[in-house]
């Protein structure tokens, strides 16, 4: 059952509406790596989307504040793995603000290309980045799927109301 709009209580385009209402919007859980100057960065993201079949693209939004984003702005290649709902703790790491994302417990190793590519997750690809768009305090990366492996066993992380959520029946 959805609600009725109340357009008396509609608000004015504020970040907090934009963060309110996408609470709301389930999405799946990524977590982008890059091999930066100092080492291996990554970040969880769940803006991940699948642009075009033919070329295989995908794109990710980055904040320019976010301290991976100085290496994938540099980067040529990138990882993209997408997580499963066993991976709730994974997401939260790389979430957090100063964690040691690829200290223990994390396991990755170096991929092709020098990527990063974390173990145990349901799908990875590494991409090669065709463009990057300024997009308000953000960048939208654009990538070329090189390859990856999507045989993973499991079911998806989700992103819903602010928590790291399974899929439900």
């Amino acid at each position: 059952m959805t609600a009725t709009p109340d357009l008396g209580t509609a608000q004015l385009a504020s970040p907090d509406l934009l963060r309110s209402t996408f609470r709301r919007h389930a999405a799946g859980v990524a977590v982008i790596t890059a091999r930066g100057a100092d080492g291996p960065v990554g970040f969880t993201a769940t803006s991940l989307t699948s642009v075009s079949a033919d070329p295989p693209l995908i794109s990710f939004g980055i904040g320019t504040g976010a301290s991976s984003w100085p290496a994938v702005a540099e980067a040529d290649h990138v990882g993209v793995h997408i997580l499963g709902e066993h991976q709730s703790e994974l997401a939260a790491t790389f979430a957090r603000s100063g964690a040691d994302r690829f200290g223990a417990p994390t396991v990755w190793r170096d991929g092709p290309e020098g990527v990063p590519v974390l173990d145990d997750v349901l799908a990875w690809l590494v991409c090669r980045i065709v463009g990057r768009v300024p997009a308000g305090d953000h960048r939208i990366v654009l990538a070329e799927v090189v390859l990856g492996d999507s045989s993973g066993a499991g079911r998806p992380l989700l992103y819903h109301q602010g928590r790291f959520n399974g899929l439900r029946d």
